[in-house]
């Protein structure tokens, strides 16, 4: 697989190969200098969850999860002016949220 990253006028960086300790190389590097690696036959990818649901839900075609009678509801209720929001139960999900990453809840 052939994947082309412009570097948009920024300095070309080598990529480190072997672990000094002292931190990330940032030595630059003249563009005839790179070398280009093929790539390991062992080389794998692994998906977390949450990514593997992302993939499975952008799937075209896939309307399972889509209620298609509710969001045409929903969108005549936008439309004609209908549709009411409850500030106090967003506030509450977004407290709840807020406290799930971590957050002291108190605004």
């Amino acid at each position: 697989m052939n994947t082309t990253i412009s570097n948009n006028g920024l300095s070309k960086f080598t990529q480190a190969t072997g672990s000094s300790g002292s931190g990330p190389s940032t030595t630059a590097a003249n563009p005839s200098d790179a070398t280009v690696a093929a790539p390991k036959a062992d080389d794998q990818v692994k998906l977390t969850d949450s990514a593997l649901a992302l993939q499975e839900a952008a799937r075209t075609g896939d309307t399972s999860a889509i209620d298609s009678q509710r969001v045409e509801r929903l969108r005549q209720a936008v439309a004609d002016g209908s549709y009411k929001i409850d500030a106090g139960r967003i506030a509450d999900r977004m407290l709840a949220l807020e406290q799930q990453l971590g957050g002291t809840g108190k605004a």
